[in-house]
């Protein structure tokens, strides 16, 4: 009835993207920090030297991954291989401030289908965990409240704390089965992006449920990463 193997008693969610909308949140942040530093590397936002951050930047290279990690990938994409590590830290320091400015204004909500699929499965007794590499998971899941579904989280706090390596790597996931008292196998993960994917099927999990909210868009990569379904939201997979 939920859309999964007899074997997985065990769903191990990613957090923005999900089963909240912060991805939005997340992505205009990404697009405040690395437009304001290109543009001050270009001599202003009007130089024919500026090419702003897109979505596509967003889906590519930072989604999912831990903070220091995306500012790296997205910098190597467009070549710039001369910032100071200071200055690497400043603009994923500054991403996270607006971040947090967003969730305190109150712009986290849970999706409609991702709640209704979270109660089926608590009631079906499939155990649920929270797998993300944002440091910000706690806070998170209380502003959507979503912690009375969670039996144990994995965030970037751990990964940083335990020296994982973050997604597309596996170990935050293998992490939270572990927590969670499983194989891998008996697991399944669930992921908006791309580099989530690949982290669940270089697992060897029981089932990689991949949810592409851009009307498509990524089907194709998503099951070329190792998706073994893709659906529009989670509520997709209950019985109509």
């Amino acid at each position: 009835m939920l859309g999964l193997p007899e074997a997985v008693s065990v769903a191990l969610f990613d957090l923005d993207g999900v089963l909240t909308s912060t991805a939005v949140l997340h992505r205009h942040a990404w697009k405040q920090a690395f437009d304001g530093f290109l543009a001050e590397r270009a001599g202003g936002a009007d130089s024919p030297d500026f090419a702003e951050f897109t979505d596509q930047d967003y889906l590519d290279y930072v989604d999912g991954r831990p903070r220091d990690a995306g500012v790296r990938a997205f910098l190597a994409a467009r070549g710039i291989d001369d910032v100071p590590e200071s200055q690497l830290t400043a603009i994923a320091t500054g991403k996270n401030e607006l971040f947090l400015a967003s969730l305190a204004a109150g712009g986290v909500q849970a999706y409609p289908g991702s709640v209704r699929y979270l109660n089926a499965a608590r009631d079906a007794g499939l155990r649920i965990a929270v797998v993300t590499s944002s440091k910000n998971g706690a806070a998170v899941l209380e502003a959507a409240d979503l912690t009375q579904f969670v039996e144990a989280r994995v965030d970037g706090l751990d990964i940083v704390d335990k020296g994982l390596a973050g997604k597309p790597a596996p170990d935050s996931f293998l992490l939270g089965a572990e927590l969670m008292g499983v194989d891998p196998r008996q697991a399944a993960v669930f992921e908006d992006a791309i580099s989530g994917v690949q982290a669940g099927a270089a697992g060897d999990f029981g089932y990689v449920v991949a949810i592409d909210r851009h009307d498509g868009a990524q089907r194709e990569a998503m099951v070329a990463a190792g998706a073994n379904i893709v659906v529009g939201d989670l509520d997709e997979l209950l019985p109509a």
